[in-house]
């Protein structure tokens, strides 16, 4: 939202707004654009007929009083996707959805349109090098956007990728997460059906074909007013650790490796060849992409070990994440680490979602804090429960953060790698000094 905020001030709007609490980096981005409210907390007495819109965050609470005076005065109020739509209404719009994959494909668009000297708008989940925000919005011709599934706001409980109408679509896969939004399967993936519907008239939906559920779903809507291309695994090898991938006769080297990488990246080719962008020029500007935030983000490595952290916290994610670091150093001990966070992972009934996710791991240890439970006012997990789950029987379950310090501090990095998953902070564990000990 803040950066929502910055991107529309730059546009030449005046632009102000409230919340309770405001952290870093938000506070010195918005104070250094002289927009950071002068107090936190909510005024309804400064939400006046004279504005043109009001736009809520997915946080803001249903009761909020400045929400509740918007309303009284039948001012137009929209989401957040809902108003990246009204300020692209004449743009092309990109839209990438999926249970995985969605931040990394959307920054290897933006990474090949910015080195392709391609002018276009964006809003992404991660910060990516070479770009100062995460959403920008100019009068430029294009505009490339993250499209996540959870809900636009409280008073807009609908996906927010339902607002953005794609003419270029893409769909990484579909794994049932966020049981406390879709407490079913069914219910999840309807929401993908209607996502493709919203493509349209002309456009493209360019999905994973190597993805089961994601297959059958699009085989089974007939859309004529749409084309439809697959996409899987391109060509590609791996030579001294490096992986070299071979688009349309043209070969060039990646800093990025494994085939969830490769299927973002032939996804991205696709997009992008639709915006004008040829398979030559492609890989000649992919070539330098080393990744979003926290997506195999290599942390510190020396000649015998690489530490590597990543978000991923979702069954499919952690599953190809672990694949991946096996694929590209299998002479290497995999040593993964796994963070329990959201509501999803840390639900018993949800556990049997990781069977075999972490198999491939040499080592596999799954971490998650009774705090984190007791804040989200969840009961206790058993440990035996997420052994059963996981289906790994050597499988180590610790729920103190001093106990996982302790358990990664004596292991041998000696021709090993270890692997960080987590959307948290392992209870504060400071993993990233840790990394450089490592390393040194």
């Amino acid at each position: 939202m803040h950066q929502l905020a910055i991107a529309l001030k730059k546009k030449g709007y005046m632009v102000t707004g409230s919340d309770d609490e405001i952290f870093e980096p938000a506070r010195t981005n918005l104070a250094q654009e002289g927009i950071l409210p002068p107090e936190m907390g909510w005024y309804p007495e400064k939400i006046k007929p004279q504005l043109d819109a009001v736009i809520l965050g997915m946080h803001a609470k249903e009761d909020n009083p400045e929400l509740a005076k918007a309303r009284e005065l039948g001012l137009k109020i929209y989401s957040f996707p809902e108003y990246i739509y009204q300020e692209s209404r004449n743009k092309t719009r990109v839209v990438v959805g999926g249970s995985h994959g969605k931040t990394t494909t959307t920054s290897m668009i933006m990474h090949v349109l910015r080195r392709t000297e391609k002018k276009f708008d964006y809003m992404v989940g991660a910060k990516l090098e070479g770009f100062s925000q995460s959403v920008d919005i100019t009068d430029a011709p294009v505009i490339v956007c993250e499209g996540d599934e959870y809900p636009a706001s409280v008073i807009e409980k609908r996906p927010k990728f339902h607002f953005l109408f794609p003419h270029i679509a893409i769909i990484t896969g579909i794994a049932w997460d966020h049981i406390n939004v879709f407490p079913t399967f069914d219910f999840y993936l309807e929401q993908f059906k209607i996502f493709i519907e919203k493509i349209q008239p002309g456009g493209i939906l360019i999905y994973n074909v190597t993805d089961p559920v994601l297959k059958k779903l699009v085989g089974e809507i007939s859309a004529p007013d749409i084309r439809k291309t697959a996409y899987d695994v391109p060509a590609h090898s791996i030579e001294n650790g490096k992986t070299f991938i071979t688009l349309e006769g043209f070969k060039g080297g990646l800093q990025v490796f494994g085939d969830h990488n490769l299927l973002n990246l032939h996804a991205a080719y696709l997009a992008c060849k639709e915006l004008g962008v040829d398979a030559k020029a492609f890989i000649e500007a992919i070539s330098d992409f080393t990744g979003a935030s926290k997506r195999l983000e290599l942390l510190a490595k020396n000649s015998e070990t690489n530490v590597y952290r990543d978000f991923a916290h979702a069954p499919s994610k952690v599953k190809a994440t672990i694949e991946a670091v096996k694929q590209q150093f299998p002479d290497r001990t995999l040593i993964a680490v796994l963070e329990l966070h959201t509501y999803s992972s840390l639900n018993k009934e949800f556990m049997s979602e990781y069977h075999d996710s972490m198999k491939e791991a040499d080592k596999a240890v799954v971490f998650y804090s009774n705090h984190a439970l007791e804040l989200k006012r969840m009961p206790p997990l058993p440990k035996e429960k997420v052994i059963e789950g996981f289906g790994k029987k050597e499988l180590i379950v610790i729920n103190e953060k001093k106990e996982l310090s302790d358990w990664l501090a004596q292991q041998s990095y000696k021709n090993a790698n270890l692997l960080l998953m987590s959307s948290g902070n392992y209870d504060g564990v400071d993993m990233i000094t840790f990394a450089k000990q490592i390393a040194k």
